[in-house]
């Protein structure tokens, strides 16, 4: 039947491999269930198309045959799924090495299979070239090197896309303006973006235009001759000269004063500007960025913001999604600052359990990488795993109590306790609202590409369609 799943299992108990069978064809989709992984080996010889991969891991002797090459280096990472006994972490080294996150717990009940057959399907609807996986469990990623220990991960759909827009405007010399969340990333994308501009070999210089004020930050971007101000001993040159012929980033640049912004649209209208304390003028020749978390539209509405200016900044823009807007690729945020921390440190990475990760991506990060960042650290330095568990659980379920106040709001019904609701109804409400916005920030990210947004929310393109229909969404 269309975008029916086909699962392929390996477990050594009979009941276990009878129940998946029975489930899977009374729901239209297909299952071979196989006592051994010689079996599972000579299955793929005969028929390599499988969705998914299950490996039942509980109390088996032979837990090393399962993790062999030649059975999981012909699926990719997000194909592989472990079931374990509560407690057994016979498989948690393997599992580390091959990087697979999902773990399921016997005894397995119905809403397991079905979530299985959802990413099975989300896989399949994937665009094509997202699709195609290497060997060895590892997905398609991206890994940018940017020095001094940054670097720039894509893994999932949004932040793909995104990888391949800078390097397209990566060649232009035309000012970017690069929008999004504080903490997301921005200057790297700077950096990623000077990268591979044909300025790479010269300067990349970076100003934070709301961290000086009005007066300090014209001298520090345009600098100044001795005896220009009192101090002035002698002349310096600003930012704008020590990145002639490369790459200056204006970064929170919605903060920018009115005064300055109107010097700034005349150094980027012909590329001179006067020293303070100078009577003759400087050229440059600079490619200009330009990054803020704040609404410019808005800013220019409200008379904050230049509406010439944001014209001139905007040639080119690019969006850095949210870390809630790609949580499939937290565990692989992680894992490299994990590994970058420690190696710092001179300490060996912490070996993270799944359900952690699975914690991780349910938290919302409202402080996004910057946040992520800094829970790597602690987890680093404090060494306990578990209290970082329960952290990560008290904030999602405070963040959830905030959102049964809403639902509660939201029904009309401010002065009803959500126990006079009922908790069936409240939980609903939650449900749906959560839902509803969920879809919205997905599609947003993916500039209304319903597959891609369908990937990034890990259902099936037609389980999109209707929840777009339901909701009643427009784009």
């Amino acid at each position: 039947m269309p975008h029916s799943a086909r699962i392929l299992a390996v477990s050594e108990d009979i009941a276990l491999r009878r129940l998946i069978e029975t489930f899977l064809e009374v729901e239209g989709h297909y299952a071979r269930c196989v006592s051994l992984p010689s079996d599972a080996l000579e299955v793929l010889r005969e028929d390599a198309a499988w969705d998914f991969l299950i490996l039942d891991a509980a109390r088996n002797k032979g837990v090393d045959t399962l993790f062999t090459s030649d059975l999981l280096g012909r699926f990719g990472r997000e194909k592989l799924c472990i079931l374990s006994e509560m407690g057994d972490v016979t498989w948690k080294a393997h599992a580390q090495r091959w990087q697979i996150t999902k773990i399921l717990v016997k005894p397995l009940v119905r809403g397991d299979m079905e979530k299985l057959i959802a990413d099975s399907i989300t896989i399949k609807d994937a665009p094509a070239k997202l699709s195609s996986l290497p060997i060895q469990g590892t997905p398609p990623y991206v890994l940018e090197e940017l020095g001094n220990d940054a670097f720039f991960m894509a893994v999932s759909p949004a932040m793909l896309e995104l990888h391949r827009n800078i390097r397209i405007l990566a060649s232009v010399d035309h000012p970017v303006l690069i929008l999004g969340e504080s903490g997301v990333g921005k200057e790297v994308v700077a950096r990623l973006l000077h990268k591979y501009h044909a300025r790479a070999e010269k300067h990349f210089v970076n100003v934070n235009t709301a961290a000086l004020p009005s007066e300090l930050l014209e001298s520090e971007l345009f600098g100044y001759e001795a005896g220009a101000f009192t101090g002035a001993l002698k002349a310096k040159p600003g930012k704008f000269e020590l990145a002639d012929k490369g790459t200056l980033l204006l970064d929170e640049i919605g903060e920018m004063s009115p005064h300055m912004q109107a010097k700034l649209l005349h150094v980027l209208h012909d590329g001179s500007f006067s020293r303070l304390g100078a009577r003759s003028t400087t050229q440059v020749d600079v490619r200009i960025l330009a990054a803020t978390n704040v609404n410019l539209e808005v800013a220019i509405a409200e008379k904050r913001f230049r509406e010439d200016l944001y014209y001139r900044l905007n040639a080119f823009t690019i969006h850095v999604p949210s870390l809630r807007e790609r949580r499939y690729e937290i565990p692989f945020l992680i894992e490299q600052m994990m590994k970058r921390a420690s190696s710092r440190a001179g300490q060996q990475p912490l070996l993270l359990s799944s359900r952690l990760m699975e914690a991780a991506q349910e938290y919302h990060w409202p402080g996004n990488l910057r946040e992520l960042r800094n829970f790597v650290t602690r987890l680093l330095v404090l060494q306990d795993p578990e209290s970082s568990y329960e952290d990560l659980r008290a904030k999602t379920r405070a963040k959830s109590g905030h959102a049964v106040q809403g639902a509660v709001a939201s029904y009309g019904v401010e002065s009803t306790a959500p126990s006079q609701l009922g908790m069936k109804g409240v939980v609903n409400g939650v449900k749906y609202e959560t839902e509803s916005r969920m879809i919205k920030e997905a599609l947003t990210a993916s500039g209304w590409n319903r597959r891609r947004a369908a990937s990034t929310l890990n259902i099936s393109y037609r389980a999109l369609l209707y929840k777009i229909q339901q909701h009643g969404l427009t784009s």
